[in-house]
């Protein structure tokens, strides 16, 4: 299955309008199409995951632990943070790259850090 991504509200929407840009074909929903902005991080894995999206967001500081204990009871369908001091070129080309060479099977209870 292609890979789907998930904007969090912390995410620069800078990068989902450029990841869109480069590559229409790239499903990523922003933070404020899926209704994100104010809601916790448990509640953001979970609608990731029901939607079958990998989540992307700039939050080291809360959405790592968020999902070890997400992953503990229930299966997710990825995390990718990308570090706030990676120009925005690089955090696109990266993204782009993670949907054209992987599949979503790939990212299932998976969390991974850009740069990669």
């Amino acid at each position: 299955m292609t890979v789907r991504y998930q904007a969090d509200a912390d995410l620069n929407q800078a990068i989902v309008t450029g990841v869109l840009r480069r590559e229409p074909a790239v499903n990523f929903q922003s933070a404020s199409a899926a209704g994100l902005d104010g809601i916790i991080d448990a509640e953001v894995l979970r609608l990731s995951a029901r939607q079958g999206r990998i989540l992307v967001s700039h939050d080291r500081r809360t959405m790592p632990l968020e999902f070890a204990a997400f992953i503990a009871s229930q299966q997710s369908s990825g995390v990718i943070i990308v570090s706030r001091k990676l120009s925005f070129e690089t955090a696109i080309e990266e993204l782009l790259l993670i949907w054209a060479v992987s599949n979503a099977e790939e990212w299932v209870n998976r969390i991974a850090k850009l740069p990669l």
